[in-house]
């Protein structure tokens, strides 16, 4: 495994997708991040998540970096990109291969979908029913001269909890709520999954804060960690921010994008409403992310979604 590239401090990060310009929701959940860690005196890291080459571009990247730094929110070091780190993701999947704790799969999305009686998650997706976990070593050949694999993590029939520092004691049994999940896909992408814990493990990331629609994702990544004999960090999670009518926020939809947000706002004024939405003002008044230090508590963040309005 790599070294950490913290030096003994706590490490806190802000891991945005460059699939798009990024939106006031995004803003809300890397604002939290970086309150978070500079009140308790920790430092901050960089990681841009460019796994889909497809989607992401080094143009979203910069702008990325450039709409932070405007905003005020700076960071001490930068990670690698992720599409840098093929090799890396390719020697923590054969560690958990050589332990036997991964297994060639062919199944597609639709014969998940399409399987007879298949459990399916609380969000509607699929839960994988085994089907190519079993298989012998000459099946497992044969298929492979057809197609390639991606590969699953084998998951045990456990519950795993952990106390979220926003949101309390979070629970889910790996098998029954989740399933034997993706690590790389057949087209040789990683997996979120498996790139986000070894890139915070590398990094000696300490605490994660990130928005709550990523919850489900912590007692995957908490296993991948006991697999990987590494120290887990801190996780919690914050509500969404929507749009007006209870729509999430989207790049898609370019609802509230930093592109927009520029032309009709400065960064005190942008940082002032989110901080007002996190509780942490009483009104939306101009301010900078570094005058709301002392006023930050996670006590203060509400737990619900707020709906909110640039007008």
């Amino acid at each position: 495994m790599e070294n950490g590239v913290n030096g003994g401090r706590g490490l806190g990060r802000f891991a945005p997708t460059p699939s798009g310009r990024m939106h006031l929701g995004n803003v809300f959940s890397a604002l939290i991040a970086w309150l978070s860690a500079r009140s308790a005196g920790a430092e901050m890291l960089l990681r841009i998540e460019d796994l889909d080459a497809v989607r992401c571009s080094a143009e979203n990247a910069r702008l990325v970096r450039r709409d932070l730094l405007w905003l005020g929110l700076d960071w001490d070091c930068e990670q690698p990109p992720q599409s840098t780190r093929t090799g890396y993701y390719e020697e923590v999947l054969a560690r958990l291969a050589a332990a036997g704790e991964i297994f060639p799969c062919w199944c597609t999305r639709g014969d998940l979908k399409n399987a007879p009686n298949a459990p399916h998650a609380s969000d509607g997706h699929p839960i994988y029913p085994g089907t190519c976990r079993a298989l012998s070593a000459a099946e497992r050949e044969a298929r492979s001269k057809e197609k390639p694999p991606l590969w699953r993590l084998h998951v045990p029939d456990e519950t795993i909890s952990f106390v979220d520092g926003h949101y309390g004691e979070y629970r889910e049994n790996l098998a029954r709520e989740c399933g034997d999940f993706i690590l790389r896909r057949a087209d040789g992408v990683f997996a979120y999954q498996l790139a986000v814990t070894a890139d915070d493990i590398a990094a000696g990331v300490t605490e994660v804060v990130r928005g709550r629609d990523l919850l489900s994702s912590t007692p995957r990544q908490l296993y991948l960690y006991r697999l990987l004999d590494a120290p887990a960090p801190r996780y919690a999670h914050v509500p969404l921010l929507t749009a007006p009518d209870g729509r999430r926020l989207s790049k898609r939809d370019r609802d509230l994008d930093l592109g927009v947000l520029r032309e009709r706002f400065g960064p005190q004024e942008i940082i002032g409403r989110l901080a007002c939405a996190a509780g942490l003002l009483d009104r939306p008044e101009p301010c900078t992310p570094r005058e709301l230090i002392p006023l930050f508590a996670w006590e203060k963040i509400p737990l619900d979604d707020t709906a909110v309005e640039m007008i």
